[in-house]
């Protein structure tokens, strides 16, 4: 079969990166020349599109605030064989993208991760580096252990994981979802260990650690109940259950004693208690036969889509 070299888009969502984004735009372009520069530009207000232009990037506005937003439009609006998807704030290694791309190709991969290895104190804030061990360490356990920093920004998809992706986050969660979609759907993907920097000076991450660790954990309760349902309704049934057990437990022995049944509020407690765990695992049985023919069609969106057959673009070696 007749290969070409690959068509390369670069995703750069950024949101008030005008100390950064020339740099980064320069340093893509020097690592894959062949590579087009979107930069999507999510209501920055310090010039950030302006410099990004100057620097030869294309740049897509996206008014709906939020970095799953902009990369949503990025994925719907762009056209290319590969995806480099990467953050404007100049924090990742540029220098390991063409190791990452022809890994990709190389392993017929969907999705490639650059695991971040911190080489300065300040590349993560203390309440970054614990939220981030902490939320791995859960979507493992609940989904699967396929990966080690789920929230990377700095990734390389191949075209049939972005025509297939829903993309349905607005923030910082958006990472959650591509791993969870790639563990759920059992796509091939991998990681490789790339360097993470401090941010420049006069550089503020946009990740607020409250705001977005509890929106975080909310879509990951989400997608639990979108990819495991059976698996969150059997413990919710089971809560329930032991719940009414250790309620009822008194009022059953005192009955067995007695012949009589004393506090009848907390009776009819038990008895509602025992009937919620019922409905919540016939729910959960039911979404599960619900979410296994939406995974079905999910697979057969994505097996409808052409498998990247390339040979891999000329760069620059790594540094």
């Amino acid at each position: 079969m007749t290969t070409h070299t690959p068509s390369l888009a670069v995703i750069l969502p950024c949101h008030n990166e005008a100390l950064s984004i020339a740099g980064v735009v320069a340093d893509f372009r020097r690592v894959l020349p062949t590579a087009r520069i979107y930069v999507l530009d999510n209501n920055s207000s310090d010039g950030t599109a302006a410099i990004a232009a100057q620097a030869g990037a294309t740049v897509i506005p996206e008014r709906q605030q939020g970095k799953g937003n902009a990369v949503r439009r990025a994925f719907s609006d762009i056209d290319a064989d590969l995806y480099i998807i990467a953050d404007g704030d100049g924090t990742y290694d540029t220098n390991r993208a063409g190791t990452m791309v022809a890994k990709l190709l190389n392993e017929h991969l969907d999705m490639v991760v650059g695991v971040r290895r911190e080489t300065q104190a300040g590349a993560y804030r203390a309440g970054h580096r614990w939220g981030n061990r902490l939320f791995n360490t859960i979507v493992r356990r609940l989904f699967g252990d396929k990966f080690t920093d789920i929230f990377s920004g700095y990734r390389v998809f191949s075209r049939r994981f972005v025509k297939s992706f829903p993309a349905l986050s607005t923030g910082f969660e958006i990472e959650t979802e591509m791993s969870v979609h790639a563990i759920h759907l059992r796509l091939p993907t991998a990681e490789i260990e790339t360097d993470y920097f401090e941010r420049g000076e006069g550089s503020v991450s946009k990740l607020k650690t409250y705001r977005d660790g509890f929106r975080i954990l909310l879509t990951v309760v989400k997608l639990l109940k979108a990819v495991r349902p059976l698996a969150l309704f059997s413990a919710l049934a089971l809560l329930l259950f032991v719940v009414a057990v250790a309620l009822g437990m008194p009022i059953l022995w005192h009955f067995i004693e007695t012949h009589t049944v004393p506090r009848v509020p907390t009776t009819v407690g038990v008895v509602g208690l025992v009937m919620l765990s019922a409905i919540s695992l016939i729910t959960g049985i039911i979404l599960d036969s619900i979410m296994l023919a939406e995974t079905a069609y999910k697979r057969l969106f994505y097996l409808a889509l052409p498998a990247t057959n390339h040979v891999a673009p000329s760069r620059s070696p790594d540094a």
